[in-house]
C-alpha cells in the first residue's frame, strides 16, 4: 500500500472515530457508534499493516500478535459479565500505559528510531519519549489499582498517606530534574538510569494517586483514566511518527477529559478533590441539629407486600444501582417494567450520573435488558417528579440516594446532587444489609417514616415480586 493511499485510509479511521463518539454520547445511537469504531479500527490496523512501513519480514511477527490478540479479546468479551465490565475497561487501560512504556523505551534504545535526525529533532525525541513513558507509567499503576478496587480485591476506602501532597510534590521536582539530566545524557546507556529512575516513580504515582481515592469516586476514576490512555497513545503515536494514533489518542484524552468534568459536576466535586483524596476517607461530625443522623426503626416489607404497593401505584420511578448489577437483576427488573405498564401503570427509571462504578454503567445494563430508552431518565430530568411519584423503588443503590447530601453540612457527600426519591409518597429500598454504600457514609433514607426495606438478594427478591404480580 503506498503512502498517500495510507494517508486516506487513516483520514477515513479518524472521521469513523469522531462519528463513532458522536454516536456513544446517546443511547439511541450507541450501537451505531460502536460499529463506527469496529469498522474505522479495521481500518486503521489494516492501513498500517500493510503500509508502506511494515517490511514483508515484519509481516509473520504482526499476524501472530494479532491472532493471539484477538484471541483474548473474543474470549473476554464472550466470557466477562456486565458486572465485571469497570474492571475490565480499568484492565485495558493499564495494558495502554504499558505499551506507552515498552514504545517509549524501545524508541530510546534502538538507534534506527532516531537515525537521520538533527540535533533539534534528536531532542525533541527524547522529551517525547520521556513524556511518553511518565504518562505511560501513571496510567499503568493507576489503571492496576483501579482494577483492585473495582473487582474489590483492594479495599474502597482511601489510603492516604500523612503529608501525600508533599510526597507528589516532591517527586513531580524529582520527575523534572531526572529528565534534565536525562536530555542531557551524551549516550542511550547514560540516559537509562534517570529513565528507568523516574519510570519508577512514576509507577509509584500512579498507585499513590488511585490508592488515595475513595470508592464513590471511582466513575471519575474511571473515566479519568480513559483520559490517560489516551494521552498515552498519543505520545506513543509521536514517538512511532504515526499521526492516526495522535489524532485518535488526542480524542480519547479530550474526551476522557470531558468526561471526568461532567463525572466531577455531577457530584458537585472538584477535579483535584477528587486527586486529593476521595469519598470515604473521612467520618462526618455530628451534625449540630442532629436531624440528618441515622436514628430511628427500619420498616420492612416483604416481597409480596412490595408486588401490592406497587399494584396500588399509578406512577412507579425505579433507581438501579451497583446491587442490581452484582445480582444480574437487570432482565427481572425489565419483566417487572412490562407488567406494571400493561396493567396500566407509568414506569420510569431514574439514572444518577455516577451510579455503579464506571459512567453510563447503568444505561448499559438497562439497554442489555432491553428497557426502551425512552423511559430512562437522567437526574436532571426526573428529579422534580419525585414529590408526584407514588413509588419510588431503590434496587441496589445508597450513596445516590442519600439525603445526608442535602441535609447534613457535615457530611463527607454535603452538596452531591442525588437522587431524591424520599419525597415519593413511599420508597422502597432494596439491599442484602443495613451496610454503608461504597463511599461508606449512613443512609438516613432507611429511617424515614415513608421508606420500606426489602432485605434480600436482589434478583431472588425481584423474582417474588414478580411473581407475586403475575399470581
Amino acid at each position: 500500500m503506498s503512502l498517500s493511499l495510507t494517508v486516506v485510509a487513516y483520514i477515513g479511521a479518524v472521521i469513523l472515530f469522531i462519528l463513532s463518539l458522536g454516536g456513544l454520547s446517546n443511547p439511541e445511537t450507541s450501537r451505531r457508534g460502536n460499529l463506527y469504531g469496529m469498522i474505522g479500527m479495521a481500518i486503521a490496523v489494516l492501513a498500517t499493516v500493510f503500509g508502506p512501513r511494515v517490511t514483508p519480514a515484519g509481516l509473520g511477527y504482526i499476524a501472530v500478535a494479532l491472532v493471539i490478540g484477538a484471541s483474548i479479546g473474543l474470549y473476554l468479551a464472550r466470557t466477562v459479565l456486565m458486572t465485571q465490565m469497570p474492571e475490565l475497561v480499568a484492565f485495558m487501560h493499564s495494558l495502554v500505559g504499558l505499551v506507552a512504556m515498552l514504545v517509549g523505551y524501545a524508541s530510546y534504545i534502538d538507534p534506527a528510531a532516531s537515525a537521520g535526525m538533527s540535533s533539534a529533532e534528536l531532542k525533541i525525541h527524547e522529551i517525547e519519549v520521556y513524556v511518553g513513558v511518565l504518562i505511560g507509567a501513571v496510567t499503568l499503576s493507576g489503571s492496576v489499582i483501579a482494577f483492585g478496587k473495582l473487582s474489590a480485591r483492594i479495599s474502597g476506602k482511601p489510603m492516604l498517606l500523612p503529608g501525600r501532597h508533599w510526597i507528589n510534590l516532591i517527586g513531580l521536582l524529582v520527575v523534572i530534574g531526572f529528565g534534565y539530566a536525562f536530555l542531557q545524557a551524551h549516550s542511550i546507556r547514560e540516559g537509562l538510569t534517570p529513565l528507568v529512575v523516574m519510570s519508577v516513580i512514576a509507577l509509584a504515582f500512579g498507585l499513590h494517586m488511585v490508592m488515595a481515592i475513595g470508592g464513590a469516586d471511582m466513575p471519575v476514576v474511571v473515566s479519568m483514566l480513559n483520559s490517560y490512555s489516551g494521552w498515552a497513545a498519543a505520545a506513543t503515536g509521536f514517538m512511532l511518527s504515526n499521526d492516526l494514533l495522535i489524532v485518535t489518542g488526542a480524542l480519547v484524552g479530550s474526551s476522557g477529559a470531558i468526561l471526568s468534568y461532567i463525572m466531577c459536576r455531577a457530584m458537585n466535586r472538584r477535579f483535584l478533590s477528587v486527586i486529593a483524596g476521595g469519598f470515604g476517607g473521612e467520618t462526618a461530625a455530628p451534625s449540630a441539629g442532629g436531624a440528618a443522623q441515622p436514628a430511628g426503626e427500619v420498616n420492612p416489607i416483604s416481597a409480596q407486600e412490595t408486588a401490592e404497593v406497587l399494584k396500588e401505584a399509578k406512577s412507579v420511578v425505579i433507581v438501579p444501582g451497583y446491587g442490581m448489577a452484582v445480582a444480574q437483576a437487570q432482565h427481572t427488573v425489565y419483566e417487572i417494567t412490562k407488567k406494571l405498564r400493561e396493567l396500566g401503570k407509568t414506569v420510569r427509571f431514574a439514572i444518577h450520573p455516577v451510579a455503579g462504578r464506571m459512567p453510563g454503567h447503568m444505561n448499559v445494563l438497562l439497554a442489555e435488558a432491553k428497557v426502551p430508552y425512552d423511559i430512562v431518565l437522567e437526574m436532571d430530568e426526573i428529579n422534580e417528579d419525585f414529590p408526584d411519584t407514588d413509588v419510588a423503588m431503590v434496587i441496589g443503590a445508597n450513596d445516590i440516594v442519600n439525603p445526608s447530601a442535602q441535609e447534613d453540612p457535615s457530611s463527607p457527600i454535603a452538596g452531591m446532587p442525588v437522587l431524591e426519591v424520599w419525597k415519593a409518597h413511599t420508597s422502597i429500598v432494596m439491599k442484602r444489609s443495613m451496610a454503608s454504600g461504597y463511599a461508606g457514609v449512613d443512609n438516613p433514607l432507611f429511617y424515614k417514616e415513608n421508606n420500606r426495606m426489602l432485605f434480600g438478594d436482589a434478583k431472588k427478591m425481584l423474582g417474588e415480586v414478580l411473581a407475586a404480580l403475575n399470581g
